[in-house]
């Protein structure tokens, strides 16, 4: 190592260090040559009447130039398997024996020492990836308090080997952050010696409500606050008044010690920590730097006899963004995606194009996308959120409540902007084939009408176009069929239960219906593996990761590659989150079914697909002869068994159709999307952008502008793609307020054993068996007689239901896809347990309650 550090020129000639600035030279701008705390700590001095520690920085320069020492050991770590965590915690400890022995430059020890007296310091780490608005970091990194001078040095070496602390690399590891990309800088601060120190939250951490503050406060030093070691007092502000306060019992505050460091010191003491009015002067403050960075903070700060002194602000990275709004009004919205099976984030381009073809006015926010019910909330739609999802019927139901917004007067109205009430249809099956034969119509004469076209013309085409899936939806027959379905099974639950004494018997009567896209496509992947089932070979080389591409390589693989592409040809245009655009489709990525057809292999017989439509058919035929046989031996049984009968004939003629409309939409997609591929294609062989996905961050409108322009604005792109990697770290609210708050509902049952998980039945039955926790369907090894527990199911979850006996899933609600599906198939399932899938332990013994909602852990 030389001993000397080289110097920048300034612009008179003059050598000006860029190893050690004081925080008020550099500002949040400054996060490469600072690090995260030192940007914001800059940032913070710049506000006028706020008191923040005098001190410097070392910068993150000084630190690449004794990183550039341990080159080898990075590439190392950088190449370590991540699951190999005794060999990534050695490379990991081997970097921080080294950087914590290794010689400082002269120069560089003398400007910090230049900058020290004989007074005591805090020292801490900041890295360049830490306090962002995507990850804080919090923790990861060491912070040492009242260090004296001579010591300083030391400490900052102890800083940046902290960069390489086990926590810190698994924290990285698990948020995909780059080893080598990361610089650490250290913080080295006037030490406070604090009688009182916490943390404030300008947002409420726990319900996300941007109007509360959230204060902890503890006796001396924040160290033991922050480390969990003592309970602190919460006190909660609003409108600058304190709402609600928590005085805990303090045992415990932690002290500096003369001779340098800190010490636990024993305590007993109810008394609050803050008084009223340094409470309400705190929130001012918070207010302040909130106002100053533009988004809520979370705040260290620290009081002593001088008064209080904020030692750190950083972004609060587990709030869920606010939908804009023109102006202050309280406003609510109600998820999109908690209807459509897809809680994940979007990428722009598929917010936009979801947006332009659906009914209604929708807000996106963190990815997702909500609807504004702040006018329309009435005892009707109520009524309708509660039977859809309980769970956000209820949420919605306590907004009312609390007063943040009037319960609206019943108009007789649609409640959620749409197409208008229906008119009856008759039970007869022509009026679906015609839907169908319609709409496969329309998608031969979009794809003749879109081909050849590029450029601005292809960008109109587009944008044009996509009212044509409003006309399906407005279709005066379209609506009518898919209610015809759902009323008819609404009402025969209703009166067979009140007749017959019978929950869900609809559930039995809709199996094997026909017309059903979605059904009929898991039934389609069992003949796939039929024909793959008697070539060992075939089989062989699908389990070994091969793609179906190779199929032709071995003996038996062109009969199964066309199998394979058959069923693409029909089912191709689905995937996992299929109402965004830009998801991969199964025809883009023909590997995400190959897990499907090898569990279909293992666990089907030959043959399997007609043996259960059709014993699905007997059993609803079964079904209907019992129902009405036993409504005959009713008063007037000969009326209520007619009208029984006219409800299931409407019943198994329109029920099926009601999974046609999103598999039109989502054929109509693939269309547009791989025109505007071929689009993006262009731009990029052109210059215009850096890779064709890059059109995914950008709306349907900016697509078309950038084509015109011939120029696009990489930042923006980089930006958004940063963005849309929060938000997909984030967890999508059912209900939403204008302040912020992610507001959650209950079941309010009393009728549960004890410790069962409540939920919505949608597919009667009773199942007992072992459950597959399953976060993605190309993952779902899944065996005869597992019982799926997974987030959320939409149609491509579809052929997992051909093995499965039962279903648990955390959304849904009672004709949601997974719903519907698994009542066709048999499977008792119930939807909408919330945290499902944390509190399920894959291979656990479950029991689903499928007629009365529940499911019971064994």
């Amino acid at each position: 190592m030389r001993k000397h550090m080289r110097k920048h020129g300034g612009e008179d000639g003059s050598a000006v260090s860029r190893y050690v600035v004081r925080l008020d030279e550099i500002d949040r701008g400054s996060v490469a040559l600072a690090g995260g705390k030192g940007a914001h700590l800059g940032e913070l001095s710049r506000i006028g009447g706020l008191r923040v520690p005098p001190g410097f920085c070392v910068t993150t320069e000084a630190f690449e130039w004794i990183a550039s020492a341990f080159d080898k050991e990075l590439e190392r770590l950088e190449s370590a398997d991540p699951d190999d965590q005794e060999t990534v915690r050695g490379l990991g400890a081997e970097l921080r024996e080294r950087i914590e022995t290794v010689p400082i430059p002269d120069d560089l020890a003398a400007e910090i020492e230049a900058a020290l007296d004989q007074g005591h310091y805090a020292v801490r780490s900041s890295a360049t990836a830490e306090d962002s608005a995507a990850a804080s970091f919090a923790g990861q990194h060491d912070t040492y308090l009242n260090v004296p001078g001579d010591a300083v040095l030391v400490h900052v070496r102890r800083c940046w080997a902290s960069l390489f602390a086990d926590r810190a690399v698994a924290y990285r590891l698990r948020n995909g952050v780059d080893h080598r990309s990361v610089r650490m800088a250290v913080v080295v601060q006037r030490m406070v010696f604090p009688r009182a120190s916490g943390i404030m939250f300008t947002a409420d951490p726990v319900t996300g409500n941007r109007r509360t503050t959230s204060i902890d406060a503890g006796f001396g030093l924040g160290e033991a606050l922050v480390s969990g070691l003592v309970n602190p007092d919460v006190y909660q502000v609003r409108g600058g008044a304190i709402t609600a306060r928590t005085i805990a019992v303090k045992r415990l505050k932690i002290e500096a010690t003369p001779e340098g460091g800190t010490a636990p010191q024993a305590i007993v003491s109810g008394e609050q920590v803050l008084k009223d009015e340094e409470i309400v002067r705190l929130n001012a403050l918070g207010k302040q730097i909130e106002a100053h960075f533009g988004r809520p903070q979370d705040i260290e700060w620290c009081l002593d006899d001088d008064g209080f002194a904020i030692v750190q602000s950083r972004p609060i990275t587990t709030l869920f963004p606010v939908p804009e709004a023109p102006d202050d009004t309280n406003r609510v919205y109600v998820s999109v995606g908690h209807q459509q099976m897809m809680t994940e984030a979007m990428r722009p381009l598929g917010l936009s194009v979801w947006k332009l073809t659906s009914p209604g006015e929708m807000r996106d926010a963190g990815g997702r996308l909500f609807v504004e019910v702040t006018s329309r909330v009435t005892e009707n739609l109520l009524t309708m959120m509660s039977q859809s999802d309980p769970l956000m019927g209820d949420a919605l139901r306590s907004v009312v409540d609390s007063g943040f917004v009037p319960l609206a007067p019943d108009t007789g109205r649609p409640p959620v902007p749409g197409p208008a009430a229906p008119e009856p249809v008759a039970t007869d099956s022509a009026i679906v084939a015609g839907l169908i034969e319609d709409r496969r119509n329309m998608l031969a004469e979009l794809e003749r009408d879109i081909a050849g076209r590029s450029g601005l013309d292809l960008l109109d085409f587009v944008l044009a176009d996509v009212q044509e899936i409003r006309k399906m939806l407005f279709d005066p027959r379209n609506m009518p069929a898919i209610m015809a379905g759902m009323e008819s099974t609404w009402w025969l639950n209703e009166h067979l239960e009140q007749w017959l004494g019978e929950k869900n018997a609809a559930d039995v009567l809709t199996r094997s219906a026909p017309d059903n896209i979605t059904s009929e496509m898991g039934m389609a992947l069992l003949d796939v593996a039929d024909v793959l089932r008697p070539y060992p070979q075939v089989v062989d080389l699908l389990e070994s990761g091969a793609g179906p591409d190779r199929l032709p390589e071995v003996p038996g693989g062109r009969a199964a590659l066309d199998a394979i592409q058959g069923f693409l040809d029909v089912h191709g245009v689905r995937c996992v989150g299929e109402i965004d655009i830009t998801r991969p489709r199964w025809s883009e990525e023909p590997s995400a079914i190959v897990p499907l057809i090898l569990g279909n292999v293992r666990n089907a017989e030959p043959g399997a697909a007609a043996r259960r439509f059709e014993q699905g058919r007997r059993e609803a035929e079964a079904k209907e002869l019992e129902v009405l046989a036993r409504l005959r031996e009713l008063p007037d049984g000969e009326a209520k068994a007619a009208e029984t009968k006219q409800k299931i004939d409407r019943l198994r003629t329109f029920i099926g159709y009601r999974e046609y409309p999103k598999y039109y939409l989502v054929s109509r997609y693939f269309i547009y999307k791989r025109a505007l591929l071929a689009e993006a294609a262009r731009l990029t062989a052109a210059g215009v952008i850096g890779d064709p996905e890059d059109v995914y961050f950008l709306t349907l409108p900016e697509f078309r502008d950038v084509v015109a322009a011939q120029h696009a604005d990489h930042d923006l792109i980089r930006e958004r793609r940063e963005a849309f990697a929060f938000y997909e770290t984030l967890t999508a609210p059912r209900v939403l307020t204008s302040d912020g708050e992610a507001v959650t509902g209950a079941y309010r049952r009393g009728d549960l054993p004890d410790g069962a998980l409540a939920g919505l039945p949608v597919s009667a039955g009773t199942v007992e068996g072992r459950a597959r926790v399953v976060h993605d369907v190309a993952d779902a090894d899944l065996a005869a007689g597992d019982i799926l527990v997974t987030a959320y199911t939409d149609p491509s979850w579809t052929p997992a239901f051909v093995t499965i006996t039962g279903l648990v899933t955390e959304v849904g609600g009672q004709m949601t896809h997974g719903a519907v599906i698994a009542r066709e198939y048999g499977l008792p399932a119930v939807v909408g347990v919330e945290n499902a899938t944390t509190l399920i332990k894959d291979g656990q013994r479950i029991r689903v309650h499928g007629t009365d909602g529940f499911v019971e852990i064994i």
